[in-house]
């Protein structure tokens, strides 16, 4: 992505911001041009910044010259930097007097640990900003022109984590087995079994539509759908890549996309209904 020249009132913003602080950015769900107004202008003006395995070569492409880079990346099964180092070192470079970014894919609160991060720069009385990024189950949504909500089949929305703090600890998945309601997991390309076995054993039936979804807004952006029986199978066909996310709910059924994503797997008939009217 070109880097645009700042307007004047951005390039103000960008020489307000003071050093010896740390702001977390989220870089949004992978595409550049995703970014925000405020987080391109907080990257153009970095000193250093700190950032995840989902942030692109796009992006950091943005990053001003002799700016620093601290690449503390976690993968599945593995941490490149334990999360208690990752706060002692936003702490150590705001102390230098450095304009730092924490770059996280996505939006900060949503499942970037932003809460632990927080912590550790308050104790240290470190000046700090959070610039929200769009997530990726809105960017993801949006690419495929896939609604997460909708009158008729979903009136509420939930992002749900898949991969709990303690591992012997279960979602409720009776809570989670709505049929009003649309469930996005982050983090849950290794239990797309798991969870289609949990909400099929708390009652949603069996042809129940989901969709996986790799690499959101990207060129290399891929995605299978079917029902909560015929899925696990397909992935286990046909691997998909991480990072990945699962949409669940009947909202799937309104993706046109045209190819063979398995979408006509899941046949489940959606009645229309008067506005406001609850599923059943």
């Amino acid at each position: 992505m070109p880097t645009r020249t700042p307007t004047p009132e951005i390039a103000a913003s960008a020489q307000r911001a003071p050093a010896g602080r740390v702001a977390l950015v989220g870089a949004g769900p992978g595409a550049a041009d995703l970014l925000t107004v405020r987080a391109l202008t907080r990257l153009q003006a970095a000193d250093a910044v700190v950032y995840d395995r989902l942030v692109g070569q796009d992006i950091l492409a943005l990053l001003p010259t002799g700016c620093e880079r601290y690449y503390v990346g976690k993968a599945c099964g593995h941490h490149s930097v334990p999360q208690a180092e990752i706060g002692e070192r936003l702490v150590a470079l705001a102390r230098e007097g450095k304009r730092v970014v924490r770059l996280k894919g996505g939006d900060p609160g949503v499942f970037g640990r932003m809460g632990e991060e927080l912590a550790a720069l308050s104790e240290s009385g470190i000046e700090t900003e959070i610039v929200p990024g769009i997530t990726a189950a809105s960017g993801a949504a949006s690419a495929l022109g896939l609604p997460l909500t909708d009158r008729a089949h979903a009136q509420s929305l939930r992002f749900v984590t898949a991969r709990q703090a303690q591992a012997e600890l279960d979602p409720d998945w009776r809570a989670l087995a709505r049929r009003d309601e649309t469930l996005v997991f982050y983090m849950g390309l290794g239990r797309v079994a798991e969870i289609c076995d949990g909400l099929i054993g708390a009652g949603l039936p069996a042809n129940w539509p989901i969709m996986l979804i790799a690499h959101a807004t990207l060129p290399t952006q891929q995605i299978r759908a079917g029902t909560l029986a015929t899925l696990p199978a397909r992935l286990a066909e046909a691997p998909m890549p991480s990072p990945c996310l699962i949409v669940v709910g009947s909202v799937v059924l309104l993706y046109r996309g045209g190819d063979d994503a398995g979408v006509e797997d899941a046949d489940v008939e959606i009645e229309p209904r008067p506005a406001g009217a609850p599923l059943t």
